[in-house]
């Protein structure tokens, strides 16, 4: 169990959040929320020890060993895959290396054999001989090879790392697991194991996710960090978001009601203070003016932009036919014989590990690379706008602002359109007038986002848009493309978003070749897990 009492955090002199007073108990798993710069990830460092707060204390059972999900990775390239993932249980580590040190001694005494006695009890206590196979089994549920186990970590590719140190912070059964955005560069074979993983667990877990999938799948409770303060709520994110949405419009409900009885109390009082006959009836409704006040919306942290697309026309019957297309990159092949025909209404959704032939697809596609062989033909109706994965071409020239920068992809140019435009996309004020290369990878995707939003066509190419966007920009992008009539062709790893959005799923092997569906994403899901068992 973790006691949080009295927590408060100040960064120069400015208010995180105060008065937090939680509890956080075994068997559960607790999914903290808020928008970006609310202080999620400040939070878990404050639960996890790394940060002192300004007021107040976390207490933790003694006894109960907490593991964190290490966001370094190259710390432990010097390491084995195997050293590495052990030493999520740091005790078990240094029993394991002190004992061996131990039996390499040339000379062994009398004493070193009590000190490994003493340490083998220990190691046995700690489950210490079944340590390789349940880092094995972890790894292998990962869907990485049983193989590596003593490859140097500095050998492995990024997301190889990710996956080892994810590994690592579920190793050893720990009481409590804190996980920052445990599902970044996961495919969604590891994603659903890490979700079967997680319900299974006895233990506390406390998880920062923009996964609203993996949020609904695996948490019982929503630790909401907004209002300058953190507050816990019974239910997974789906139940969360339905019942903030009924209590704010309940709220603004209630307002309007107060407003207009305020109104029509201030008018009575007016008009019948000055008469003796109705004075008595102007008093009393003057004492119940008194106690109605209109209660102002909390001034929530949490800000949606709007993303919605039009299109300047309507498709034709023709949008796109792929035929043969292959390119092979650096020796590797990347795309083998791909065919396939868009029809009109479609929202497919590229899936799965191989992102490379995903974006190499898009930029051929789009004219920006040369297939080796085969063709790829647009209808003559057809007009295509482009997000690529890659955005930071079409910020070059640092020296422009916002304005100037939006400018370039309209004819309507005017300032009240444009600070309209970009205030919509959540670029207020001053912000207007930031030059491009200040701007986060967030704010970018917005400014991406706005570019195609002002083109108005029919057909939208979309490589991973909602990087570096949080829940509620991520919720805004979702909803706009599932109410766009034209088609949409994207490629992601948020599930919840590819469901809500696709009729058709292609996923590309790592040899190139593509599987096309028309099926929704979970059904794509039902039948893969059905193959894979048969």
């Amino acid at each position: 169990m973790i006691n949080v009492t009295n927590v408060s955090l100040n960064f120069s002199g400015q208010t995180l959040f105060k008065d937090v007073d939680l509890k956080f108990t075994p068997g559960n798993c607790y999914g903290i929320i808020g928008a970006n710069g609310a202080g999620k990830s400040t939070f878990l460092r404050i639960l996890s020890g790394d940060l002192e707060p300004t007021t107040g204390s976390v207490s933790i059972k003694p006894g109960i060993r907490m593991s964190v999900l290490k966001q370094d990775h190259f710390a432990y390239d010097e390491f084995t895959v195997l050293d590495t993932v052990i030493q999520g249980n740091p005790r078990l580590y240094e029993v394991m290396k002190e004992k061996d040190a131990i039996y390499m001694k040339d000379d062994f005494t009398d004493a070193d054999g009590i000190r490994a006695a003493e340490l083998e009890a220990e190691f046995a206590e700690m489950d210490g001989w079944e340590a390789e196979s349940d880092v094995s089994r972890l790894i292998q549920g990962l869907g990485l090879s049983g193989d590596i186990l003593y490859s140097q970590m500095s050998a492995l590719t990024g997301k190889e790392k990710v996956k080892v140190l994810l590994a690592q912070a579920l190793f050893g059964n720990p009481g409590i697991i804190l996980l920052d955005e445990p599902t970044n560069h996961l495919d969604v074979k590891a994603i659903d194991w890490l979700e079967d993983f997680l319900m299974e667990y006895e233990g506390t877990v406390i998880v920062v996710s923009h996964d609203r999938h993996f949020l609904n799948a695996v948490c019982t409770n929503i630790v909401d960090v907004d209002y300058g303060k953190i507050k816990m709520y019974v239910g997974n994110y789906e139940f969360w978001y339905e019942s903030s949405q009924l209590v704010q419009k309940m709220i603004r409900d209630q307002n309007k009601k107060n407003a207009e009885k305020i109104k029509e109390l201030q008018a009575f009082i007016q008009r019948f203070s000055a008469n003796k006959s109705k004075s008595k009836q102007a008093t009393s409704r003057r004492k119940l003016l008194d106690k109605l006040a209109v209660e102002e919306m909390p001034a929530s942290s949490r800000r949606y932009p709007f993303v919605g697309f039009t299109m300047d026309r309507e498709p034709g019957k023709d949008i796109l036919i792929v035929e043969g297309l292959s390119k092979t990159i650096d020796g590797v092949k990347i795309l083998d014989n791909v065919s396939f025909r868009v029809n009109k209404g479609d929202k497919i959704a590229f899936v799965g590990e191989n992102e490379i032939a995903n974006t190499t697809l898009f930029k051929i596609i789009m004219g920006e690379m040369e297939p080796d062989e085969g063709s790829c033909k647009w209808g003559v109706t057809i007009s295509t706008s482009y997000f690529p994965m890659d955005n930071s071409a079409y910020f070059n020239d640092c020296s422009l602002n916002l304005v100037d920068w939006l400018s370039q992809y309209t004819s309507e140019t005017t300032e009240t359109f444009m600070r309209s435009f970009l205030g919509r996309m959540l670029f207020s004020g001053d912000d207007v007038y930031k030059e491009v290369q200040v701007l986060s990878g967030g704010e970018k995707v917005r400014c991406m986002l706005s570019r195609m939003m002002l083109y108005g066509s029919n057909v939208l190419v979309l490589d991973q848009p909602t990087n570096h966007l949080d829940l509620e920009s991520i919720t805004a992008v979702n909803e706009g493309l599932k109410n766009f009539k034209g088609n949409v062709l994207f490629a992601s790893h948020d599930h919840e978003f590819i469901q809500t959005i696709a009729n058709r799923i292609m996923e590309f092997s790592p040899e190139g070749r593509l599987t096309d569906r028309l099926c929704t994403y979970d059904e794509y899901i039902g039948e893969a897990k059905n193959y894979r068992s048969y």
